[in-house]
């Protein structure tokens, strides 16, 4: 079989996220270290109805309600862990609470050098914290609070920092 045929697995490892910890003029995406979990709900908004003339219903999804859940072990000198902890602890709300978080593609790569990426904010919803005896641990969800940006991003050969690619 052609190598370009051959099917090849996409590790979770792949899809690599990062949160802006600098400002919207300034963005510093700094990699999302140390997080236990970080998985999609895509949470549909369906629109059924059933017709005179039928016999069941049809369904539209109309839109879409993502959120991440998140957990992480506390980690100190870890601006994202830092930037997370204090919207908890201090109890910031509304557009205080929002971050904008990057992930990264690494298996789709873009001609021209990059990888597909989507940008996009969220408000920190928090959930627990402390509920383990090893780490100081937080968890909670990332809620989707506005579209998303399909971009272009770099990530540093350290891979700790990326950048979104100017057009």
């Amino acid at each position: 079989m052609p190598e370009e045929n051959k099917q090849k697995l996409v590790r979770r490892s792949a899809k690599i996220a990062f949160m802006n910890v600098g400002t919207a003029e300034e963005p510093d995406y700094q990699r999302m270290k140390k997080f236990t979990e970080l998985s999609n709900s895509r949470n549909p908004i369906e629109y059924s109805r059933q017709y005179v003339d039928e016999d069941g219903e049809d369904t539209d999804i109309v839109g879409v309600s993502l959120e991440k859940g998140f957990a992480f072990d506390e980690y100190k000198n870890n601006p994202v862990h830092k930037k997370i902890v204090d919207i908890i602890e201090d109890e910031i709300l509304g557009t205080d609470a929002i971050v904008d978080i990057l992930v990264v593609d690494t298996s789709r790569e873009v001609e021209g050098g990059g990888y597909e990426a989507r940008r996009r904010d969220y408000s920190v919803v928090a959930d627990s914290d402390g509920d383990d005896t090893n780490a100081y641990t937080y968890s909670g969800s990332f809620k989707k609070n506005g579209s998303f940006d399909k971009v272009t991003a770099e990530i540093s050969e350290d891979g700790l920092k990326a950048t979104i690619k100017k057009n």
